[in-house]
């Protein structure tokens, strides 16, 4: 995956200082034409640089190129470089702001975007990842998504420790892994003037389908996602529980040898012999090793991401329909008439 960081140019510190992301019409449109392409050649993951500069708290993203294709033959940090380097010679930004990732009904979050945008995040402190839901955008809805990770977040990945007790003190879970940052798309007056004069060229009837209720696939495909990773979540849940319960079989063992020792030492006391060699109770009993709370808790944040995505579709879909009965019934009530 995307574990390519540019290189560093400061050290990231706890505050935020970009408030929100405004990005290129024609990267947006780079973007938009690589994922679909990706997801419609061989179903892969497309991911690529963002290039643009910060502006007092906003970060501009003017520019992207994809990365490349899996190629043991090809240096992937010196293709980067190479690419930057060609894209000064042209007077064109060519600071490394950041990545950008394609995602299939918003099942972006994993345990590679959290490490890809850890090395991001602690070499290029602006940097943000910028998520594009194919599938969602192809029925209609534009879905592009900025995010940074929180600084307990960082902390976490940083100290490499996923035990609960661990997470418990960083009071971290699925809802502050990451932080959403405002995108705003920017177009030139060219482009403006240019976009109004083709709305003008378009048919009435092409431009008014908005009660369109086409987003049955969209909310299907979600169900079925989310229903796999309540599942998944479930499976470790049941893991979790049998740590548990090995773990409260062994100190009941541990106690029963403790009171056994006790017992035949105070005999051997009543019978004026030595106590008995004393032992460690840790090596007789080793601590079983924690389950890391890594795995459970992102596919926690993606059953999140699902309900939300499924709320926003039913909520949208539940008006539609209120909005053509009125029509309907004022259109019976005006036939009756």
């Amino acid at each position: 995956m995307a574990s390519r960081g540019g290189p560093s140019r400061r050290v990231p510190e706890n505050e935020d200082a970009i408030t929100y992301v405004q990005c290129d019409g024609l990267a947006v449109m780079k973007i938009v034409k690589h994922c679909h392409e990706e997801s419609c050649s061989n179903m892969e993951v497309a991911q690529g640089a963002l290039l643009g500069l910060v502006v007092e708290n906003r970060l501009e993203i003017t520019n992207c190129f994809p990365f490349p294709k899996h190629d043991d033959t090809m240096d992937e940090e010196e293709y980067q470089l190479d690419m930057m380097r060609r894209l000064r010679r042209v007077n064109v930004d060519h600071f490394h702001v950041g990545w950008y990732q394609s995602a299939d009904v918003g099942n972006f979050l994993s345990e590679s975007l959290l490490e890809s945008q850890y090395h991001y995040q602690t070499s290029i402190e602006e940097s943000v990842v910028v998520i594009y839901d194919t599938k969602k955008s192809a029925r209609g809805f534009l879905t592009l998504k900025a995010y940074r990770l929180t600084p307990q977040a960082i902390a976490m990945y940083k100290e490499k420790d996923y035990t609960p007790e661990a997470l418990r003190n960083l009071k971290i879970g699925y809802e502050n892994l990451f932080i959403e940052v405002p995108i705003v798309i920017r177009n030139s007056p060219l482009t403006n003037i240019m976009m109004s004069e083709i709305s003008e060229m378009i048919p009435e009837e092409e431009g008014s389908k908005f009660l369109d209720l086409g987003t049955a696939s969209v909310l299907e495909g979600q169900l079925r996602s989310l229903m796999e990773r309540v599942d998944e979540l479930n499976q470790e849940a049941i893991k979790f529980n049998r740590y548990q319960l090995s773990v409260v079989r062994q100190q009941q063992e541990k106690h029963r040898w403790l009171l056994k020792r006790a017992q035949e030492n105070a005999a051997r006391a009543a019978k004026d012999e030595a106590p008995l060699p004393e032992e460690d109770v840790n090596k007789l009993f080793k601590p079983l090793p924690v389950p890391p709370r890594m795995v459970p808790m992102i596919v926690a944040g993606q059953i999140n991401t699902y309900s939300q995505h499924i709320s926003q579709f039913c909520s949208q879909s539940l008006a539609k329909l209120y909005l053509t009965q009125a029509l309907q019934n004022a259109k019976d009530t005006k036939q009756n008439n």
